[in-house]
């Protein structure tokens, strides 16, 4: 299941909400040009590009009454194609008798207020009057649609969510302090609203829940070391070949005495009457003779174990039936022999090394003397750790529950760290740990709102900047009940930015915020760029890592990420820019003493992950802005409509804008291109790979445009510039990704009056990326939840 964030479509209250696929293209390609062009006249509306903001309706102007109006419009104008099973779009009016049913399908009613705003239905005539379309569109926007800022906050909702495998991966390395990633070998994980931290469409495939049995074992035998004899051999010997009766040796010196296992991986050639034997023997004494069963280069282990004492002593293996016929009419039947794969010795069994590792010292903070002691050590060791992990107090039934496992294993005659082992597996393949699970007292009462605990809220707040379960600080902020007291909360968020963890944040909100997950699979033509490789590639990722990093860490404006005089740099990707003086592969800070470069679209990744592997496409780089910048993605393509011709004849024909331009000639591409590509075309000076040119093809670089607003541009510097001034669109944008990946949510009608508060505070704290977070972290959806409306999933 994946939520499409393309399919969107700009509202009243400035923000994307989900549309039908297919609605804007059932009528072929025309509806779609215009379905295109109302995308961008959304934008216009939302003063992206217009000088001055678009005139509300006057509120003197006429409602409409559903049964007197609003039945009778769409009766005349409407049911022609929207009625019946096949209705366009999937729209049919006639299931909305009333004005009630109508209202509780709230993205029905905001499509047919998009379409009719824009001017886009009915597409043909008879059209409606002005007088008319107007009071349906007061009905829709104050009778059905409208939000009351002033009856309180809602917060929404979110649905129970398993951990993703960033969440996952760190979760295990911060809970058990093991630097191992088990997650990698898990599905991938889907994706809605741009994210993968979706609660709507993580779920969870039977192959996932076997894959987190095996990882909980793999990480339990990594991070506690359980005293058994197969742990790892103290010494280990290549056996040989044994064609008579003859012996294969180990030697060792053992350093503390204890109980040792013995083994021989062998098999035999078998011949004659009887199978291959062999003795084990430990300096020059036989110990035991045994029958080697396993044949056909398919070897068997065959252990012994004995009592050694400190010194040397010589395990060996001795061949003791050796069979040679070589008149037995069947060839395979002439000659019997040995093969010792390999000698090994394990032990001392039944202790533990003396350089265990750290996060065996961590957990393991006692050892049962005597069997009455078990069940308080076990308490001791599983109440801290199941606390952590299922991110709440740990239940008495449930520590019950786990010591009684314990001990089953070491009645079993396993050890007790190998039952701790257990014990640890079993918390790991809980529920409880692998969901983000928030009990609701009233869970299907849509009225029953409530704050969550200090034990969510610190788990919501780690999981936002860290990707990862809180720490103990955190915790211990949780278990007194003071995280929301004292300033604590601010406190906490300011210090949780500035903590390394906080790079989760970088990769996982930035990396698919400004798809720079995509640069790995990216891969430009080396015939066409022969500079660019792997190494390269990296390098790019590094930059804008380290820049949006540098934003986070030091809490400088975000508006620095459109146009900031500083960027991260090695001499392999300064010398990729041209820029000089700056020598050796780490990275260091690098002032921009030109305006060829600044922000992100300055930046290689970007500018590479949005081109086609031969050449630029400022389709691809004008569609990013819109979708990155300013949270107004395009509609997709009509369907039908061809490729740009790439070939090489058509490249002798003019420069990739003029082709370009001859490509729009299609009406089913101008209106919604022309919009598009002015944007990509002010980033021509930047080739398939970032770099920074005068020509193309032969061709002068035209990366002049005119936008709707009627800013003109000439260079990439000046396209920045005007961007720049679009300060509340660029806040409101990242308002509304960040707030979409805090929650694990997307966002709804309702979070209006949200993101609208939002905006302002940040704009009044000097639009500081801590301030962003900051009123995140303190909004109602954070820090509240309701229960379940009837028509939510």
């Amino acid at each position: 299941m994946r939520a499409n964030s393309t399919t969107h479509v700009h509202t009243a209250l400035g923000k994307p909400l989900s549309v039908l696929p297919g609605f804007f293209m059932t009528a072929g390609l025309l509806r779609s040009a215009i379905a295109c062009f109302f995308a961008w006249q959304c934008l216009a509306a939302r003063q992206a590009w217009a000088d001055e903001p678009v005139q509300p309706r006057p509120a003197s102007a006429k409602i409409a009454d559903y049964e007197n109006d609003v039945k009778p419009f769409f009766a005349q104008y409407c049911l022609k194609c929207h009625t019946g099973d096949k209705a366009k779009g999937g729209l049919a009016f006639e299931k909305y008798e009333t004005e009630a049913q109508i209202r509780r399908f709230r993205q029905v009613a905001e499509r047919v207020r998009v379409v009719l705003d824009a001017g886009t239905m009915p597409p043909e005539d008879p059209q409606p009057s002005d007088e008319e379309r107007t009071a349906v569109l007061n009905w829709l926007e104050k009778r059905v649609l409208k939000v009351d800022c002033d009856a309180g906050i809602d917060p929404g909702r979110v649905t129970i969510r398993r951990l993703n495998r960033a969440e996952y991966n760190n979760t295990i390395r911060d809970l058990l302090g093991v630097d191992i990633r088990p997650a990698d070998d898990f599905p991938s994980d889907d994706v809605g609203y741009g994210f993968d931290n979706i609660g709507d469409v993580l779920s969870l495939p039977p192959v996932l829940f076997e894959r987190y049995l095996a990882a909980a074992e793999k990480v339990t035998a990594i991070a506690i070391i359980a005293p058994d004899g197969e742990r790892d051999p103290l010494k280990t010997e290549k056996g040989r070949n044994l064609f008579s009766d003859s012996e294969a040796s180990l030697e060792l010196k053992i350093e503390r005495a204890g109980d040792y296992l013995l083994r021989a991986q062998a098999w035999g050639q078998q011949a004659g009457d009887e199978k291959t034997r062999m003795t084990l023997k430990l300096d020059g004494v036989d110990l035991q003779t045994v029958s080697v069963e396993a044949e056909g280069g398919k070897p068997a282990d065959y252990d012994v174990k004995v009592r050694l004492e400190p010194g040397s002593h010589a395990f060996a293996v001795r061949f003791i039936n050796d069979y040679y016929n070589p008149n037995d009419p069947d060839p395979k039947n002439r000659d019997r022999n040995l093969i010792v794969e390999r000698l090994l010795v394990f032990g001392p069994l039944g202790s533990l090394p003396e350089d265990l590792p750290a996060s065996h010292r961590r957990l393991l903070t006692c050892r049962p003397e005597k069997p009455e002691q078990t069940a308080d050590c076990c308490r001791a060791i599983l109440k801290p750790f199941v606390t952590k992990a299922f991110r709440r107090p740990a239940e008495d039934e449930e520590l019950a529950r786990l010591t009684r496992l314990v001990e089953d294993a070491m009645k079993s005659g396993d050890s007790f760290e190998r039952g701790i082992q257990l014990a640890v597996q079993a918390v790991l393949a809980s529920p409880e740990f692998l969901f983000r699970i928030e009990i609701d007292p009233d869970p299907t009462n849509a009225q029953a709102v409530r704050t969550i605990s200090d034990w969510e809220l610190a788990t919501r707040l780690s999981y936002f900047l860290w990707s990862s379960l809180p720490d103990d600080e955190l915790f211990r902020l949780a278990a007194d009940g003071t995280l929301r007291k004292n300033g604590n909360l601010a406190v906490q968020v300011r210090r949780m930015l500035k903590d390394p963890k906080s790079s989760a944040l970088v990769e996982n909100f930035a990396g698919q915020w400004l798809n720079l997950r995509l640069l790995r699979s990216i891969n430009p033509s080396r015939k066409r760029f022969p500079g660019f490789d792997d190494v390269l590639k990296a390098d790019m990722e590094t930059e804008t890592r380290m820049f949006f990093e540098s934003i986070v860490r030091e809490d400088r404006s975000i508006f620095d990420l459109l146009d900031a005089r500083f960027t991260f740099l090695n001499e392999r990707l300064a010398r990729h820019y041209g820029i000089a003086d700056v020598t050796g592969n780490e990275f260091q800070r690098v002032n921009l003493t030109t305006d060829q470069r600044g922000g992100l679209l300055g930046h290689a990744s970007i500018l590479t992950v949005t081109s086609n592997p031969t050449r630029t496409s400022p389709v691809k780089r004008g569609k990013w802005v819109l979708e990155n910048i300013f949270n107004a993605p395009p509609p997709p393509p009509p369907p039908g409509v061809p490729e740009l011709n790439d070939s090489k004849e058509q490249r002798l024909t003019g420069s990739l804008r003029q082709r370009m331009e001859q490509h729009r000639a299609n009406p089913a591409c101008a209106v919604c291109h022309t919009q598009m590509d002015v944007l990509g075309f002010g980033l021509e000076n930047y080739d398939a790979v970032g770099a920074w040119r005068e020509t193309d093809e032969d061709f002068p670089i035209d990366a002049s445009g005119t936008l709707p607003g009627g800013e003109s541009f000439q260079t990439p510097a000046q396209l920045r510039e005007i961007l720049k001034t679009r300060q509340a669109d660029f806040r409101r944008c990242l308002t509304e990704k960040l707030l979409t990946y805090a929650l694990g949510r997307g966002l709804e009608y309702y979070d209006e009056c949200t993101v609208r508060t939002l905006v302002q505070n940040i704009e009044s704290n000097h639009d500081t990326f801590s301030a962003l977070v900051l009123e995140i972290v303190n909004s109602d959806p954070f820090q509240k939840r309701r229960g379940k409306r009837g028509d939510e999933p």
